[in-house]
């Protein structure tokens, strides 16, 4: 099930907090609650998507393009994930998720999370990310414009690597 009060809390605080920059990165702080846990009472590996989202729903909010998303009605779909494990984070513990914007290819968005517990990283994200509209993805100078922002398109050679990795994956028919 889809964490709308957990969502409905980082948009309202977001609203509280100061508003950032495109290239700017954020930070928010979640606990492991009984629901998010798996049989071995650490945060389920499928809630890390769930909690990043979260953060860059802060993210969007505080760049301003929640508002430029409406004002244009454009959404947003995550073209794909790159999630590296390191250490687990047990049921209740605290943790924070980051969000930052790296670069951008043209078309899509990177962004790098991070999960941090008890001062150490647990868990790295990769996560290619466009804003949409009837016609397909908005290209991403497009939503900067709309922003009034600049951002690189400069793509750093492991997210490069990643990309062409991606392309030779081969998809299934139909």
């Amino acid at each position: 099930m889809y964490p709308y009060i957990r969502l409905a809390r980082v948009l309202l605080a977001a609203r509280r907090r100061p508003s950032l920059g495109a290239l700017d990165r954020t930070e928010v702080d979640f606990r492991v609650g009984l629901f998010d846990a798996d049989l071995f009472g650490e945060l389920n590996n499928a809630r890390y998507l769930t909690f990043a989202e979260l953060a860059r729903w802060d993210y969007s909010m505080r760049v301003g393009f929640v508002r430029t998303m409406r004002q244009h009605k454009w959404g947003l779909a995550v073209g794909g994930t790159s999630l590296r494990y390191r250490r687990r984070i047990p049921l209740f513990h605290r943790f924070r998720v980051s969000a930052e914007l790296v670069c951008h290819d043209g078309r899509w968005f990177y962004f790098l999370q991070e999960f941090h517990s008890r001062g150490r990283i647990c868990a790295s994200a990769l996560i290619k990310v466009g804003a949409t509209s009837k016609q397909g993805v908005v290209p991403a100078p497009e939503v900067l414009d709309a922003l009034g922002e600049t951002a690189s398109a400069e793509v750093p050679g492991w997210i490069s690597a990643w990309i062409d990795a991606e392309g030779l994956r081969p998809w299934p028919e139909g």
